[in-house]
C-alpha cells in the first residue's frame, strides 16, 4: 500500500470521531432546530449515520492498492 493511501484511510477513518468530539462546542445550540431536534442532537444522529460510509470508504481505498 502507498504512503497516500495510507494516509488516505486513516483520514477517512478519523473524520467521524473528530467530528463527534471536537467540534461539540461549536454546534451546542437549541436553535436551529432540525426537524423538531436541537441541533446538537441532529449533529450526533447525522454523524453516527454517515460514519459507515466513511469506514466503508476507507475500506475501498486500502482494496484497491
Amino acid at each position: 500500500m502507498t504512503p497516500a493511501a495510507r494516509w488516505s484511510r486513516i483520514v477517512l477513518a478519523a473524520i467521524p470521531p473528530v467530528m463527534l468530539t471536537l467540534a461539540i462546542p461549536f454546534v451546542n445550540r437549541d436553535e436551529p432546530r432540525l426537524l423538531g431536534f436541537p441541533f446538537l442532537l441532529a449533529w450526533m444522529v447525522l454523524w453516527v449515520a454517515v460514519t459507515p460510509l466513511f469506514l466503508f470508504a476507507a475500506d475501498r481505498i486500502g482494496r484497491k492498492q
